[in-house]
């Protein structure tokens, strides 16, 4: 039996026709502007330069705050400094002899070429940036890897990391410097548009480019905008070209780039400055409650009430001059200086208590900090310094993941501000014939990345357990997985061919004492190699 409903008209109901998009009317959640969820959120989708230059003044000023007052954020921006540039951030030369040899078909750019060629310009790099005069900065402050530290750290709380380079010849007429190249450091805050005009098609956030959207110049104050002693330098901006045209930098400007079409950068506490305020607010708060909880608070009831005063002045002065009376005459205190207290009559001792539950507090601080760990690209150990709670495979497998970013964020930076430094001081030593050349060697200027290319050591990974992971890096050797350059950068932050003389000398240090030098990789490197047994073979650990 089939049943049918009919309409007014007597007539079967015509089905409406289903909706593809049901609910929401898309099909993505997402996407949905009506759900109580998402219904509020409705954020501008604005190009990034828009997105950042009109509020990178107020969040840039939030994180140095920040970081000037708050312990967390201090010590995850030195966290991210010490493994990242570190105390000894330095170029390890290897000169493309092979491309120079290829494109230029002179025999005499080989191997052996360039390691003396790289030898000789780090013996003048280390002269230059190490110098304790300091003639690398211009204003004479600080060493060279003390400069790479300083923008790195622009880099990270200001999002932008920007020097100038300077060809001063008068440092060495006037100052017996060795090297005209000088560096200074330039305050994020400085690039600015001229007379702080809006973007627009040719300038962004201080930065002038072209049709093609390359950085041309940049617009630099002569003096921090809230430099009052300096105010009309303070509403002056210099126009200063990127390059020489033959190549040579003139301003260096170094960002991480989140989206196309970008030209200033963000600091690492962008995402996670609310959330960071907040939990400082609560540490705060939490604190000035400990120090109430630790103050104990007491007070003497009489029994007279205040209402009853003006009724009974004369007694209530009458009694309270008895009770002056009677405690300036019983100050009793115990030997070790503690004082005991003996009411007059009718008084009473009634304490106070300021106790407040603080037991959800850790777990709410660390639950913030991993947050903001995971957004700054440390472990929450790292952030926190509380190691009480790792062991060997999680802190192993922590150390292995942060690494990834650190040395990510490392060679970002040696890409982006410390090579084109190290172009620039290659540049003044070819010109000035300190370095030695094949006949017939090409201009620099035309091969400047085939000269100046390097490898930027700076701190070492460290070991978790060193027995275990230096086995490990022994059986790696032996097997062809790794070498010796590898292991030594990585793991301690040197060259290995500085610490292969570094063995050789102490080798010959054994052997003229009569002593035996210790194995390397399983081989004895004393007189004696050739002879060598299983007994001296690295076993794999347990």
């Amino acid at each position: 039996m089939t049943v049918q409903i009919l309409d007014v008209n007597g007539q079967p109901f015509q089905p409406k026709k289903t909706m593809a998009l049901v609910g929401s009317g898309t099909p993505y959640d997402a996407a949905d502007r009506h759900s109580d969820q998402m219904a509020n959120w409705r954020p501008y989708s604005l190009s990034p330069d828009l997105e950042i230059n009109n509020s990178r003044s107020v969040i840039s000023a939030r994180i140095k705050d920040l970081v000037r007052n708050d312990g967390w954020a201090s010590g995850g921006i030195t966290r991210i400094l010490d493994n990242t540039v570190g105390a000894t951030f330095r170029p390890i030369l290897k000169p493309d002899y092979r491309s120079l040899r290829l494109l230029t078909g002179i025999k005499g750019f080989d191997i052996q070429w360039a390691d003396e060629y790289k030898k000789t310009i780090e013996a003048h790099y280390r002269r230059w940036a190490l110098d304790t005069r300091r003639f690398c900065d211009v204003q004479r402050k600080l060493t060279l890897p003390q400069i790479f530290r300083l923008a790195f750290r622009h880099k990270l709380i200001d999002g932008d990391g920007i020097a100038l380079l300077h060809y001063r010849l008068d440092k060495i007429n006037d100052h017996d410097a060795y090297y005209a190249t000088a560096i200074q450091i330039i305050d994020p805050d400085r690039l600015s548009n001229p007379d702080n005009m809006f973007d627009n098609e040719k300038y962004r956030g201080g930065v002038e480019i072209n049709n093609d959207g390359a950085h041309v110049a940049y617009h630099i104050r002569k003096a921090h905008e809230s430099d009052w002693f300096s105010m009309p330098d303070a509403m002056s901006w210099q126009r200063i070209p990127r390059e020489t045209k033959w190549g040579r930098p003139i301003i260096i400007h170094d960002f991480d780039m989140d989206r196309t079409d970008q030209h200033r950068g963000t600091g690492i506490f962008t995402p996670i400055l609310q959330r960071m305020k907040m939990l400082t607010k609560y540490d705060q708060s939490e604190l000035e409650s400990s120090i109430l909880n630790a103050v104990f608070s007491a007070y003497i009831e009489s029994p007279y009430d205040q209402t009853l005063v003006e009724e009974a002045m004369g007694e209530i002065s009458t009694y309270q001059k008895e009770r002056a009376e009677f405690h300036n005459d019983r100050r009793i205190s115990l030997s070790s200086g503690a004082k005991m207290p003996i009411l007059f009559p009718g008084e009473k001792i009634t304490s106070v208590n300021a106790a407040r539950p603080v037991s959800n507090f850790r777990d709410f601080e660390s639950t913030v900090l991993r947050n903001c760990a995971s957004a700054m690209g440390l472990s929450s150990q790292q952030l926190s310094q509380d190691w009480s709670d790792v062991n060997y495979s999680s802190a192993r497998a922590a150390l292995i993941e942060v690494w990834k970013t650190l040395s990510r964020r490392r060679s970002d930076f040696a890409t982006g501000f410390a090579q084109p430094i190290l172009s620039a001081f290659v540049e003044e030593l070819h010109e000035n014939g300190l370095l030695p050349l094949p006949n017939g060697a090409p201009h620099f200027a035309h091969n400047r990345n085939a000269y100046s290319r390097a490898q930027w050591m700076g701190p070492g990974k460290g070991w978790v357990d060193p027995v275990k992971e230096k086995q490990g890096a022994i059986l790696g050797m032996q097997n062809g997985l790794s070498t010796l350059e590898i292991e030594v950068a990585e793991n301690v932050g040197e060259d290995y061919l500085e610490l292969l003389d570094q063995i050789q000398l102490e080798k010959e240090a054994f052997e003229s004492r009569g002593l035996t030098p210790p194995h390397i990789m399983g081989i004895n490197i004393g007189k004696d190699d050739e002879k060598q047994d299983d007994s001296h073979t690295v076993t794999k650990g347990t």
